[in-house]
């Protein structure tokens, strides 16, 4: 049996891990992440399937641990190209079904499952255990292979006191401890953090405080996703006498499908339409919504820009941004709430004020699972590496041996034979980039070629060809977009075109009337010129016009 980690590891996100045997491949959730400054223009990010086309035959199902974007959020790619089951909760596959209409699946083979039910799929039997998190409805995964029985955490933390649903079923976790566990797959996240994670009923105590506090409009930005804190702040509005106003895309559709799915106790007259915000006074509504990691585009942030379409904030008005920055987005959420506190808004944010916790067990919850599990094998998964390497310098205080730990990367198998585990070759891994909607095959080159032009710009060379002798005709035009200073580029620019000349003048004494070659001949000249008069390295756009 192997298992093939194809996302979620050196990485937040785009979390996704293959399990092999003979009999098949069963595939533990489909997610994405986000990009960061260094993918321009780019929308998403997903894991690479090409080990899956290799063994596209093999694959028989896709089990979904929870319903978050980085679990699923890959899913409706997958399925364009997959035919396959998908087993869930009740909750991941309400939020799935849309995402998946909104790609054009409408009969997605989508299967409901609950904590406590076993499945065959594919030669494996799969075991769901109810653990918590930061969204109703997550479970564990347990597979029993033909090597034996492996655990597939998902994301989790120990809540004895949850706000929704039963605390995390460890008599169970213990009982295949029991039974024997040849390797554990944990959540890493929150393995840098001493100690436990505080119950989500410490932000509750926050909300109500701060709505109860608040003269004007609350506004809370938080993950669409994050169900449990969506839910605590309609609670919390409740207790004020408030109503609940939504914006947000993401954030209107979840509210709606949780309020569907009976997840989400906000009556209908509780619930003011976006297009009506406006209508109910400053004092009597909270508003919820997108943005909570300063993304340029969503909700909060257009709010702090003062560019959202409806609602307005200013004096008087309390902002809460109810979860911690993502690794990589800081600089968005600190401008958000500079832009914010600039317009007279009252901030709260954490770590200033327990206005979130973390959905991912810390140092001592990892201890007690592992202590249940008592797995023979882990392997870290779902973190960076240095969050990886805690957690297995956790694994070996708790006295599994240092060869039993298995610090893996994305696409670096490991293979379970005879009680013994070894790795294998890497196989193809890497990410596929979504732009306006569509996969870029060639990702790493887009990439690499926006972020030459945000730093170094563009020239544009157009060149007039006599086409039968490959004489010039004219002096070139040369254009120059994000390289120079305006007023600096004057000069440059006629030096450009002075060289442009000089290597179109060579090659038609050359007789070189292929264009490619001399498209490489301008690119090779100009592009000498130009790093040695800026140290820099535009890119180089030469457009030949036949006459």
């Amino acid at each position: 049996m192997q298992v093939i980690p194809l996302g979620g590891l050196g990485e937040i996100g785009k979390n996704m891990t293959a399990v092999r045997q003979e009999s098949g491949i069963v595939l533990v959730d489909a997610g994405m992440s986000f990009p960061d400054e260094e993918m321009p223009g780019i929308d998403l990010v997903l894991p690479d399937f090409s080990y899956l086309r290799e063994h596209r035959d093999e694959l028989k199902g896709i089990v979904l641990t929870h319903g978050h974007e980085d679990h699923v959020g890959a899913l409706p790619y997958l399925l364009r190209e997959f035919n396959v089951p998908v087993y869930g909760t009740r909750l991941t596959l309400g939020l799935v079904r849309p995402k998946l209409a909104e790609h054009g699946i409408k009969k997605g083979d989508l299967r409901e499952v609950k904590a406590g039910d076993t499945q065959k799929l594919g030669g494996f039997s799969l075991e769901f255990i109810n653990v918590n998190h930061s969204i109703p409805d997550a479970v564990a995964v347990a597979l029993r292979t033909n090597a034996g029985l492996i655990v597939f955490s998902g994301d989790y933390k120990i809540d004895l006191t949850p706000i929704e649903g039963d605390p995390m079923d460890l008599s169970r976790l213990a009982a295949l401890g029991s039974e024997g566990v040849l390797a554990y797959f944990g959540d890493s996240t929150n393995s840098e953090r001493p100690g436990y994670v505080p119950s989500e009923r410490v932000v509750s105590e926050t909300l109500n405080r701060v709505i109860e506090a608040a003269k004007g409009r609350v506004i809370v930005a938080s993950f669409a996703s994050h169900l449990h804190r969506v839910g605590q702040v309609v609670e919390a509005a409740k207790r004020c006498g408030r109503l609940v106003g939504v914006t947000g895309r993401s954030m209107i559709r979840n509210v709606e499908i949780a309020r569907q799915l009976g997840y989400l106790d906000l009556p209908s007259s509780m619930l003011v339409e976006q297009r009506d915000i406006n209508k109910v006074p400053d004092g009597d509504i909270v508003i919820l919504t997108t943005g909570s990691q300063g993304e340029p585009l969503a909700a909060l942030s257009r709010i702090a820009a003062g560019t959202h379409r409806t609602i307005e904030v200013g004096r008087d008005d309390t902002v809460v941004i109810a979860a911690h920055p993502i690794p990589g987005n800081e600089r968005g959420v600190a401008r958000t709430i500079n832009s914010l506190m600039k317009r007279g808004a009252d901030v709260h944010y954490s770590p200033l004020e327990p206005v979130h916790v973390s959905g991912h067990g810390a140092q001592e919850e990892q201890k007690i699972v592992l202590s249940l599990l008592k797995p023979e094998f882990l392997v870290p998964v779902h973190g960076e590496f240095r969050m990886l390497r805690h957690h297995a310098n956790t694994a070996e205080a708790m006295g599994i041996p240092q060869e039993n730990i298995f610090i893996l990367e994305n696409g670096e198998p490991v293979e379970f034979k005879d009680g013994e585990a070894r790795r294998l070759d890497p196989v193809s891994s890497g990410m596929f980039l979504v732009d306006a909607g569509s996969v870029a095959d060639t990702s790493e080159a887009i990439m690499r070629e926006r972020q030459q032009l945000s730093e170094e710009g563009m020239f544009i060379v157009v060149a007039r060809i006599n086409a039968q002798s490959g004489e010039l005709l004219g002096p070139p035009d040369v254009i120059s977009r994000g390289f120079v200073d305006p007023q600096a580029q004057n000069g440059l620019v006629d030096d450009s075109i002075d060289i442009v000349t000089k290597t179109l003048e060579r090659t038609a004494k050359q007789r070189v009337t292929d264009w490619g070659e001399l498209k490489k001949a301008i690119r090779k000249d100009l592009s000498g010129f130009l790093s040695q008069k800026t140290r820099k390295r535009p890119i180089i756009l030469p457009l030949i016009v036949e006459v």
